[in-house]
């Protein structure tokens, strides 16, 4: 078995106490590599050396432009071991490697140099103000940035964190979900060889609570903390960094409503719904989960849908064809399948799909459920969406409304006025109209409720990753 270990310091190195734990591929469901588990001695030796490298190191004190090359290195390195970097994802956690390699790998790159050239080419206030004086602001790096990514878009969602911090300046510390650890190790050894000083990204794998994760958020040596995963967590993470006054960008769950308006193009509908459900299993926290299709096209639209549904490929992660792989782990199919197992007794009608072997999910395709069982309301994470019917636009927007959380939505209508009366109705903090999962990096992502604190993209990740500074100086003393 391959072993990937904790990344301190520009060297990769096993935990102090020697331990060690399996990474499972879930299609096979048996371990395939090694890695170091980390303790709070793991974590506070990175956080230390991620500290002299802030304090004392050259990167906070480089130029922009000097930062960028070395992101810009970074992404071409990640473009050109992309086979690795995705199989590593497909591996740990059952991504389709069509996905893996094909999407994440591109995308992760993309992080890199977006924030290469935005920390270059952001534009600070000037602020020309009466009496011989003039004020400006400046954006200097937080510090040390403590960075926890979760397991569904592994190598993606690190490099999401870990580009703005860099290009800003700060050094940070990378803990990875437990199910999904190689990428992270793979890509510092890459930051490394494209330049990197030491001490300015490490890695330290291992668990969350009472673990490696925990140390880590709760560090008095840490500046700010970025997390993306459960709301549970997501608390209790807010609680430490609150004791501390630590900064905090929670990007939470989701359970996101998907509009289908009468006049919308049926065909485009039908194909990005099952993208927006289906993709990944299901193990997205933009999925379209709760799917609201008005009444005059509710029969043609779910006959066309369940069929797209059924024509989906299930099978090996590392098969060029397979479209839809296992769950990430046992825990989390244990938690997918217990949904799906009580569809009937909540009222619900499985109209295709259910539970496959090993640990797949089929997609599966839910009518009759009411509105309050938990299948509308809590986030399943799985390839499983609840279809139900409305009448007007007013009932659309109540019913996507009627959640905890606020991450996003989807409209598909071909009325102009309608996208915006809607879009500005629903409350996420993303709309996507006709489509599902575009991203414009200079826009702001994250949400509302229960789906999190804070945004992040573009100014505003350069607002969470510094701490803006205004200067007023005196220019005529007349």
């Amino acid at each position: 078995m391959e072993f990937f270990g904790h990344v301190i310091d520009g060297e990769e190195v096993e935990s102090r106490d020697g331990a060690r734990f399996d990474s499972v591929d879930p299609w096979t469901r048996r371990p395939w590599a090694q890695v170091a588990l980390g303790s709070r001695d793991d974590v506070d030796r990175a956080v230390a050396a991620a500290r002299r490298a802030f304090d004392d190191g050259p990167w906070p004190r480089m130029g922009y432009a000097e930062r960028g090359r070395v992101l810009r290195r970074l992404a071409d390195l990640v473009e050109a071991n992309k086979e690795r970097l995705g199989m590593a994802d497909t591996r740990d956690m059952g991504k389709p490697v069509t996905q893996s390699i094909g999407n994440d790998v591109d995308r992760s790159a993309h992080n890199l140099r977006f924030f290469a050239d935005h920390a270059q080419l952001a534009a600070a206030d000037r602020l020309p103000m009466d009496s011989g004086h003039h004020a400006y602001t400046a954006y200097g790096p937080a510090g040390v940035v403590a960075a926890i990514s979760p397991w569904n878009f592994p190598l993606m969602l690190e490099t999401w964190k870990i580009a703005p911090a860099l290009a800003w300046g700060n050094t940070v510390v990378l803990k990875p979900a437990e199910d999904t650890p190689s990428s992270a190790t793979l890509l510092a050894r890459l930051a490394s060889e494209a330049g990197l000083p030491p001490g300015v990204l490490n890695v330290v794998h291992g668990y969350g609570p009472q673990a490696a994760g925990q140390a880590l958020t709760e560090s008095a040596a840490v500046d700010r903390i970025t997390f993306t995963g459960a709301s549970s967590t997501g608390r209790a993470i807010a609680q430490i960094a609150g004791g501390n006054l630590v900064p905090v960008s929670l990007e939470l769950g989701g359970k996101g409503a998907n509009i289908v308006f009468g006049d919308a193009d049926l065909d485009n509908a039908v194909d990005w719904s099952i993208r927006a459900i289906f993709t990944n299993a299901g193990q997205v926290c933009l999925a379209g989960s709760r799917l609201y299709v008005q009444r005059d096209i509710y029969d043609t639209f779910l006959d066309r849908f369940t069929a797209a549904a059924e024509a989906m490929v299930i099978g090996d992660p590392s098969e060029p064809g397979t479209q839809l792989g296992p769950l990430a782990s046992q825990e989390h199919y244990k938690k997918v399948s217990g949904y799906v197992e009580t569809i009937e007794a909540q009222g619900g009608r499985i109209r295709t799909g259910g539970l496959g072997s090993g640990w797949v999910v089929r997609p599966t395709v839910v009518t009759d459920m009411p509105q309050d069982a938990p299948h509308c309301r809590e986030e399943i994470f799985g390839p499983v969406v609840v279809v139900a019917p409305f009448d007007t636009e007013a009932e659309a927007v109540a019913l996507a409304n009627d959640t905890p959380y606020g991450l996003n939505a989807m409209v598909f209508t071909e009325n102009l006025s309608r996208a915006h009366r809607v879009s500005a109705a629903l409350r996420a903090g993303t709309v996507w109209v006709n489509c599902f999962f575009i991203r414009d990096l200079r826009a702001p992502f994250g949400g509302a409720g229960a789906s999190g604190v804070g945004r992040e993209g573009g100014d505003f990740s350069r607002e969470f990753f510094t701490e803006p500074k205004a200067v007023v100086m005196q220019i005529d003393q007349g």
